[in-house]
């Protein structure tokens, strides 16, 4: 049965980090690992509107997710956009004004609690060997993490960056993708495990909760 005012609805923007690509089971990727620990926590069922896509920009964010996004009342919202920015060579200043139309957007929507989290670091895994050197890729992931800190700071956003934890190796055979570019699903429950100690106290008093 669900308890008055219905289940809590959170909102997931972004690309492959978000809906999981690589993962064998959708509910591996971190805001269905999110949902089910606030599931847990206060016993009211989490609906999850998960508008990732793969390979998608801050400019097919903007396009495709936002619009839909305009249409939701969601008491909850990530966003975890930029790697493909970085991949396709989108300049600092392109970013910077992609990002604050994108968290002007969801600040709007009067959520009740806004996370902003930052680009994992793709740079020295395998799968990266086509988009540059490691180098290269690191520095402008750096870069755009910054900005995007910036951003959610002046937007009263919580940031959780969780770019260290991509870099840990040696975590056993479900830390990585088959791919060999994106996460597999224990690197997914540490991004929630990251979020949630860093909102989790926030996200149990949506309802009421403790």
């Amino acid at each position: 049965m669900t308890p008055p005012g219905g289940s809590i609805r959170y909102l997931a923007l972004g690309d492959s980090y978000t809906v999981g690509t690589g993962l064998e089971q959708e509910s591996e990727n971190f805001p269905s690992v999110l949902a089910r620990r606030l599931t847990k926590e206060l016993g009211i069922p989490v609906n999850v509107r998960n508008l990732g896509v793969n390979g998608y920009t801050t400019a097919d964010l903007i396009r495709e997710e936002l619009p839909v996004a305009r249409g939701a009342t969601p008491e909850l919202v990530t966003v975890l956009i930029g790697a493909n920015d970085v991949v396709q060579g989108v300049d600092d200043a392109t970013y910077r004004r992609r990002l604050a139309e994108i968290y002007d957007t969801v600040a709007r929507l009067a959520a009740k609690s806004v996370v902003a989290i930052s680009i994992p670091d793709f740079s020295a895994l395998p799968g990266a060997a086509p988009f540059g050197t490691p180098e290269g890729l690191r520095q402008r992931i750096s870069g755009f993490n910054d900005l995007a800190r910036q951003a959610a700071a002046g937007r009263d956003f919580q940031f959780v960056d969780v770019t260290a934890i991509s870099r840990a190796s040696g975590q056993g055979g479900h830390w990585f993708a088959a791919d060999q570019l994106h996460p597999g699903p224990a690197q997914h429950r540490a991004f929630a495990d990251k979020v949630w100690d860093a909102v989790g106290a926030q996200w149990r008093m949506v309802r009421g909760g403790r």
